[in-house]
């Protein structure tokens, strides 16, 4: 196999596994997504300050965001690979159904325009950085 099919491999299976993460977060299924990520994964989401070490924090805070949004919509931009990065540029809908989320009311229609990297090893995720641009929409 030339190295050039190698790497090919490589970029397919990183967005394979970042399609089926984002799968498996719009189905709210948290134990599926955490299977893609390594055991040592980090998880940012820089704007509002947060950043959580190994997956039992990251899905932790998984389980207290997604208890606090409903309607989520995911419409993909774009995204694209190298054999250890994978860019995908977003926009999310939701309906926000608690407090402590973002500095917005309850029952706010939020739109964010969401920027992840995502730093790949062995096909798994091994970082996940979210930059969030959200603001109340209608």
């Amino acid at each position: 196999m030339s190295a050039a099919t190698q790497t090919s491999d490589i970029i397919n299976a990183n967005l394979a596994a970042v399609e089926a993460h984002f799968h498996s977060e719009a189905v709210n299924e948290v134990e599926a997504a955490l299977d893609l990520y390594t055991d040592d994964v980090v998880w940012e989401a820089p704007a509002r300050g947060l950043r959580f070490e190994g997956k039992r924090a990251v899905a932790d805070n998984y389980t207290q965001m997604f208890a606090k949004m409903a309607d989520v919509e995911f419409e993909t931009l774009q995204r694209f690979a190298t054999a250890d990065r994978v860019v995908d540029d977003s926009v999310v809908r939701f309906r926000l159904t608690g407090e402590g989320y973002l500095p917005l009311a309850a029952g706010t229609q939020v739109e964010m325009r969401l920027v992840h990297i995502f730093e790949m090893r062995d096909g798994l995720i091994s970082k996940e950085i979210g930059y969030e641009m959200w603001r109340a929409a209608g």
